[in-house]
């Protein structure tokens, strides 16, 4: 038997004894170490996602070592650390050749439509498990699902040498897209956020400007960008009025990048015919996948993140329920991670 947090019902976490899953064919188990908690995570927390899955076992940024293969499976020894890409699809389909899993008919996630990995143990398919260095702490590790979130909007997004970039939002994500945009040498970068804390730990990261109060931001990247606007606005939090601010502060031809999710029923109005004009564009983008997890691996392996601010806040499985009440109160805590084996 194992450990498992099961979400019951919106608010409320019990800790129950399932069977440790055995893997079948072409599937691999995995002794669960250390998993992140997301904003989807806290939207099924909150009861505003997936609520339809209910009971289940959440969580999906996940990290462990293998602990058995199922029949068919080579090339992961047991005992191996890993990362698991959490996306399931059909591997045949036009979308899943393209890497466009979500779009996948039969497709599947990890911790949102089926259980996940805030238990001591998952079964997998082998075919998303992706080895990782022995030598180097799961904490980096639990990185790379978000990591590859944001390397597929940096994908989408064509960012390059000095572009303007506003961030809007410097919690987790935020911070990663930071990171990504430093690296891919866009300046000057400015970040917006309510949170002092937040705003402090972005600068820290390699953000250039940051703005707390939201009436002196269309100022700010109206001076940070010759009086243009921003070439690109990357909205991650989900917020209708953001979405609309960020249209504002794009420059002509310049594009949103579309990343925080909103209610399904939230709408964003595009005014056509300066949208044609003026050759703006919306991208969207909201999960990594495939070559994604690869590369945000490879981006923490060799160290081009800096890991710290999102490693302060640990609870063993045991004070999930506590972890997730208290996130809110915690915004210097950018990620929260459940530990669950050393």
């Amino acid at each position: 038997m194992m450990r498992a947090a099961v979400l019951v019902e919106p608010g409320r976490f019990e800790i129950q004894a399932r069977p440790i899953p055995k893997p079948g064919r072409d599937e691999v188990l995995i002794k669960v170490a250390q998993a992140g908690v997301c904003g989807a995570d806290l939207h099924i927390f909150n009861g505003h996602y997936a609520a339809d899955s209910l009971p289940m076992i959440p969580g999906y940024e996940f990290t462990g070592t293998i602990a058995a293969v199922g029949p068919g499976v080579t090339g992961l020894p047991s005992g191996g650390k890993a990362v698991v890409d959490m996306n399931i699809g059909c591997g045949r389909c036009f979308w899943c050749r393209r890497n466009e899993i979500l779009n996948c008919p039969d497709m599947r996630q990890m911790g949102i439509t089926m259980d996940g990995a805030f238990a001591e143990y998952i079964a997998v398919p082998a075919r998303l498990v992706i080895p990782a260095p022995d030598d180097i702490p799961f904490g980096v590790f639990s990185l790379t699902e978000p990591l590859a979130c944001v390397v597929r909007a940096a994908r989408k997004s064509d960012i390059t040498f000095g572009q303007s970039v506003v961030v809007i939002g410097a919690g987790p994500v935020g911070n990663l897209h930071v990171q990504l945009l430093r690296a891919s040498g866009a300046a000057p970068i400015i970040v917006t956020d309510l949170s002092d804390d937040r705003i402090a730990i972005a600068l820290d990261c390699g953000t250039d400007i940051g703005v707390t109060d939201p009436a002196q931001l269309q100022q700010a990247v109206v001076d940070a960008t010759g009086g243009r606007g921003a070439d690109v606005v990357i909205e991650s939090v989900g917020n209708p009025t953001l979405y609309r601010e960020a249209l504002r502060l794009m420059r002509k031809g310049g594009h949103l990048a579309a990343f925080g999710l909103t209610g399904p029923g939230e709408t964003l109005a595009l005014p056509i015919l300066d949208t044609i004009l003026q050759e703006n564009s919306v991208k969207r983008s909201v999960a990594g996948m495939g070559q994604d997890m690869h590369d945000a691996l490879t981006l923490l392996v060799h160290g081009r993140i800096r890991i710290a601010p999102f490693t302060r806040a640990s609870y063993p499985l045991a004070e999930i329920q506590p972890a997730f009440e208290t996130i809110a109160d915690r915004p210097k805590d950018l990620k929260t991670q459940i530990v669950l084996a050393a």
